[in-house]
Parts: C-alpha cells; sequence; structure tokens
C-alpha cells in the first residue's frame, strides 16, 4: 500500500500521535510519592497516614501515597534529611526529632508548659503555633499541619513511680531532645537518648529500665508485652508533624499545595481523634493485659523540674514561654 499523499499524510500523522499521547496519558499522570512514619498502620500515626491518604486521593487522581511504617525508611532524623534530600516526600514526625532542624519547635516539649489536650490544641492552631510552622522552610523543609500524640507517661520494669524520689536511679529511654533529657537529669534520672527502633531490643535485654511515651505509642506498641508499670505523669505534651519535600511541594500549583493542605489537615483531626479514644480507654487496655498503672503525686513533680525552667527561659525566651503558658 503506498504512502497517503500531501494533506492526508499529514492528518494521518497528527492522528497517529495524538492517539499515542492519549494512550501513555495515565501512566505519566499519576506520580507515587512516600511517606514514611515510625509506627505501625495501627497507630495515631496509620491513623493520620490513612486520612491523609484517602483525602488527598479523592481530591486528585495526580498523586497515589505509598505508605512506609514501621521505621522502614529509618529513624525519624534520617526521614527528615531524606525530605531535606528529595528521597522521602512525606512524613509524620515527633517534634523529638524536628528539633535537630528547626531548634524552636523544641519549645513545645518543656515539661508540664501545657494543663490539657485543649490547651496544646489551642497554641498550636493559633499564632505561636502556626508561626512555627512557616519556620520550616527556612531548613528545607515543608510543614503542613501539626498532628498530635498525646501526654507522655513513664513505663518501667523496676518499681512503681508515685512521687520523684521513686524515679531517681533509672535508667530510661527518651528521645533525642536535650529539652526532656534536663528535666530528667534534674530528676536523678540516667537518661538514655535512643532511636526508638532500638528501643524494643533494649527493653527486652535490660540495657534501660523504662521508656517514656505517649499512651496513643504505649498501647499501639503493646508495650504491656515488654513493661510492668506505667506511671500516669503526663510529663510532657506530644505534638506531631505532617511534613512534605520542598522538591515535590514546590513544583506544585497553588491548588496542589491547598490540597495537599486539606490533606494534612484531616491527618491532624485524625490523630486528635485516636489519642481523645486512647485516652478514654487506653488504660483499661493496659490494666487489661497485665500492667499496673497508678497515678503520681503531679504537683511535687512540676515543683522537681522547676530549676531547670531558667535553661529553658535562655533558650526559648521566658515571653514565648508565658504567652504559652498563659494562652486561654
Amino acid at each position: 500500500m503506498g504512502r497517503p499523499g500531501g494533506k492526508k499524510f499529514a492528518r494521518w500523522l497528527a492522528a497517529a500521535a495524538l492517539a499515542g499521547m492519549t494512550a501513555s496519558a495515565p501512566a505519566l499522570a499519576q506520580t507515587t510519592l512516600k511517606m514514611a512514619y515510625a509506627l505501625s498502620e495501627n497507630s495515631h500515626y496509620g491513623a493520620g497516614a490513612a486520612a491523609f491518604v484517602k483525602t488527598l486521593e479523592a481530591s486528585t487522581p495526580d498523586f497515589k501515597i505509598q505508605q512506609f511504617p514501621n521505621s522502614a525508611l529509618g529513624g525519624e532524623r534520617e526521614v527528615i534529611e531524606g525530605l531535606q534530600l528529595g528521597t522521602i516526600d512525606l512524613a509524620i514526625v515527633s517534634t523529638g526529632a524536628t528539633l535537630n532542624f528547626v531548634p524552636q519547635t523544641g519549645v513545645f516539649d518543656i515539661p508540664f508548659l501545657f494543663r490539657d489536650l485543649a490547651h496544646a490544641r489551642k497554641v498550636l492552631d493559633g499564632k505561636i503555633g502556626q508561626d512555627m510552622l512557616a519556620e520550616f522552610p527556612k531548613r528545607g523543609l515543608v510543614a503542613l499541619a501539626w498532628g498530635e500524640q498525646g501526654f507522655r507517661h513513664l513505663t518501667n520494669n523496676v518499681r512503681p513511680v508515685k512521687e520523684p524520689a521513686d524515679i531517681k536511679g533509672l535508667k530510661i529511654r527518651t528521645t533525642e531532645n536535650p529539652i526532656h533529657i534536663a528535666a530528667f537529669r534534674e530528676l536523678g534520672v540516667l537518661a538514655t537518648p535512643m532511636a526508638w527502633p532500638e528501643v524494643a531490643t533494649a527493653l527486652q535485654q535490660g540495657t534501660i529500665d523504662g521508656q517514656e511515651n505517649p499512651l496513643s505509642v504505649i498501647v499501639s506498641v503493646k508495650m504491656w508485652q515488654l513493661q510492668k508499670y506505667l506511671s500516669l505523669t503526663a510529663h510532657v505534651y506530644g505534638p506531631a508533624l505532617i511534613l512534605m519535600a520542598p522538591s515535590v511541594y514546590d513544583g506544585l500549583s497553588d491548588d496542589g499545595k491547598a490540597k495537599f493542605k486539606e490533606a494534612a489537615a484531616a491527618s491532624a483531626k485524625a490523630m486528635r481523634d485516636y489519642v481523645d479514644q486512647v485516652e478514654k480507654d487506653g488504660v483499661e487496655t493496659l490494666k487489661s493485659n497485665g500492667m499496673q498503672v497508678n497515678a503520681v503525686d503531679h504537683a511535687a513533680f512540676v515543683k522537681a523540674v522547676q530549676p531547670v525552667y531558667p535553661q529553658y527561659y535562655k533558650q526559648f525566651g521566658q515571653e514565648l514561654v508565658d504567652a504559652i503558658r498563659n494562652t486561654q
């Protein structure tokens, strides 16, 4: 068969090219993004990730999110470095890790700073929290929203901790967070900074006596399998952050950026809902699985860490600390 002549051939070429583009379009249109977090899919982080994925994929067909739970892409510091490098696209992390990159976030980790969950949420959703999110692009990161872990409590295998004297001499794993470490050392704790993936083995081997985390973590990792005593110290409020790689975010349209922020808001709400639920039933879950749970002399612990506060004022400014504390 001969080649079509002149105009017919041109039309044939254009039609063939269009058909080829149309056939390949679906494969080119969808981008898969990697989302990392330290805990299981059955945790508050998992709940946040699921809400993010559901909200984003419902609003745009352009992206598919692949989840990497259980520190599959490394510890939190490595994950944040991956976001800066563009090898990881999205992450849910704790401020225990972000303060190494955006030091100001450490202010929220000051012990006994927040009265309750409502107080903490009011601060994070208000000007103080939103101004803090705006600091992240200066460090090669995009902070989409504040998530939540809840208040941190103490577990150990040695004895019930009810007052400050009981905690002295215990070897407790902390996050790599100098704000926490300073307070624990003031209490006489042998504070042992350790990346989360190493904690279970250290507890099993007796390298450390205990650890501290929110109920959302203690329940989701089944800490009763590794620890005997839970003391409801509520010593530090634990925020979380939904972070994104600038290499992806900066390439989005304004509408695209809005969709990612909408997904992050849904993620944050899911984490808070999870924390609210675990605050209601988490203690009973732990008791039913054999953990001994006790209240503590909260006022005595507050008093015991007061000598560290001048250090926090120097680090973050007393005006900011007082503004957080006085938020109603």
